[in-house]
C-alpha cells in the first residue's frame, strides 16, 4: 500500500499547482524576453535573414527553455510536496536482507 502524498490534499494540492503555474507564466515572459533579444541582436548583426531562420531560431528557444521549466518544476513540485517520499520500493526488502 502506498503511503499518502500531500497532494491527495485537494487544498494543498491547488495551493501546490498554482504555484507551478506561476513559475510558468514567470518563465514564459523570461522566454519571450531572451527570444525577442536574441532575435534583435541576429537582425541588428546580420540583417534581414530568411523569416524561417528567424521562425526556427525563436521556436528553438522557446521550446527548449519552456520544456526544461516544465521539466525542472515538476521536479520541484514532486520533491517540494512530499510526493516522492509517497512512493513505496518494492525492492526496499530485497536491500536490508542481503545486508
Amino acid at each position: 500500500m502506498t503511503r499518502p502524498s500531500r497532494l491527495d490534499d485537494p487544498e494543498y494540492a491547488a495551493f501546490a499547482w498554482a504555484r507551478y503555474w506561476r513559475l510558468m507564466r514567470w518563465m514564459l515572459a523570461f522566454t519571450l524576453t531572451v527570444t525577442v533579444a536574441a532575435l534583435g541582436s541576429f537582425w541588428w548583426t546580420y540583417g534581414m535573414l530568411s523569416i524561417h531562420f528567424f521562425i526556427a531560431i525563436g521556436g528553438a528557444i522557446i521550446g527548449a527553455i519552456m520544456l526544461t521549466a516544465a521539466l525542472m518544476g515538476l521536479v520541484f513540485l514532486s520533491s517540494g510536496t512530499g510526493h516522492d517520499e509517497a512512493v513505496e520500493d518494492p525492492f526496499a526488502d530485497l536491500a536490508d536482507d542481503s545486508k
